[in-house]
């Protein structure tokens, strides 16, 4: 399995459905349709100015036996840019692909690329339904670093 860069044609694809995916994401944990829509899509502007990720940021396509199997964002961390520290903003193995260990082996390219670039730590975001997410990260030694809880209230 390999990393390798995202070609520009397949960029504009790869954005269209993370800021649909990142929407229906922030949804399921509670936002209106409308707020997590809006908050999707300056995210990916904020990230992505005029089609291209920021400085530092790498999109790669996630690549097994000459196919690609899904997609991985690394950038510095977004709260703590000292160089060292790398945050995964968007890793997804496609769902026909899913469950075969993809998902871990990416991660573990992942940190490989990170330490390639002079990192030392590398976080990420975990929504609170996702719990093969949390499963999987847990099992490659990832820790709760922060933890923001919610109550509906009726």
């Amino acid at each position: 399995m390999e990393l390798a860069p995202m070609p520009g044609e397949r960029l504009d694809g790869w954005m269209a459905d993370k800021v649909f995916a990142y929407a229906e994401s922030r949804e399921a944990a509670g936002e209106t349709a409308e707020q997590a829509h809006a908050h999707a899509e300056r995210s990916m502007l904020s990230f992505f100015p005029e089609g291209t990720p920021l400085a530092g940021h790498f999109v790669y396509q996630v690549i097994a036996d000459d196919v690609q199997v899904g997609g991985l964002w690394l950038g510095p961390h977004p709260q703590i840019p000292d160089g060292r520290s790398w945050w995964v903003y968007d890793i997804a193995i496609l769902p026909e692909y899913r469950r075969r260990g993809y998902g871990r082996q990416a991660m573990l390219l992942a940190e490989e690329e990170v330490r390639k670039l002079g990192g030392t730590v590398l976080g990420l975001n975990v929504f609170g339904f996702n719990a093969a997410a949390q499963a999987l990260y847990d099992s490659l030694g990832y820790g709760v670093h922060s933890m923001q809880m919610r109550k509906r209230l009726r």
